[in-house]
């Protein structure tokens, strides 16, 4: 009879143990998930800013050329018409010469605003792989105490807390700004 009651303490022990093991990593998870999707609402955002500050890039270098060609054709018909087509395309000649000088200056800034954007969103996209590999590790440990709690082996459980751990890491990393990647695992998960 006290064999019994001993085994069934045990078992309440494992059973608890895995308990608090299952709810600590569903917490965490949880609040990762929060911040992994704040997360991957600011890529949207620096991906959706990125292509319109390209589109805009593109559109400036095209009115550029545009531009730069009717000055050459305006500067080509004013030498065959002589002096009175000159001076009749000098206002012309000017507003277009202003137009490129404007161009010029906004191009590389445009070219610069858009490039920071896909700065922003690899550096984003960097702590989206840390989340999502806790996520990946949390749900393995999770799943593994589960198995543990049904077939009562401790190694099992043991072995839920190593990828936990690995799992808690990988958010600390995303939560705290640290450098922790994994490229085998973003490949992995990509």
């Amino acid at each position: 009879m006290e064999v019994e009651i001993a085994a069934e303490a045990k078992d309440k022990r494992f059973n608890r143990m895995v308990a608090i093991t299952v709810v600590v990593l569903s917490i965490f998870m949880g609040l990762s998930q929060v911040k992994d999707g704040n997360i991957v609402q600011a890529m949207q955002q620096a991906q959706s800013s990125a292509v319109d500050s390209w589109g805009e890039y593109q559109a400036t270098k095209t009115k550029q050329h545009i531009d730069e060609t009717a000055l050459a054709q305006i500067k080509a018909l004013s030498l065959i018409g002589g002096g009175k087509a000159a001076q009749a395309s000098a206002p012309e000649i000017a507003r277009l010469t202003a137009e490129i000088a404007k161009y010029k200056a906004e191009i590389p800034q445009l070219r610069a605003q858009a490039k920071g954007f896909e700065d922003q969103y690899n550096a984003l996209n960097v702590h989206d792989d840390q989340f999502d590999a806790s996520d990946a590790l949390i749900s393995i440990a999770v799943s593994m105490s589960a198995v543990a709690a049904l077939v009562e082996v401790a190694g099992a459980l043991y072995g839920a807390w190593v990828f936990g751990a690995g799992g808690i890491i990988m958010g600390l990393a995303g939560f705290l700004g640290w450098s922790l990647h994994s490229d085998f695992m973003a490949r992995l998960l990509s």
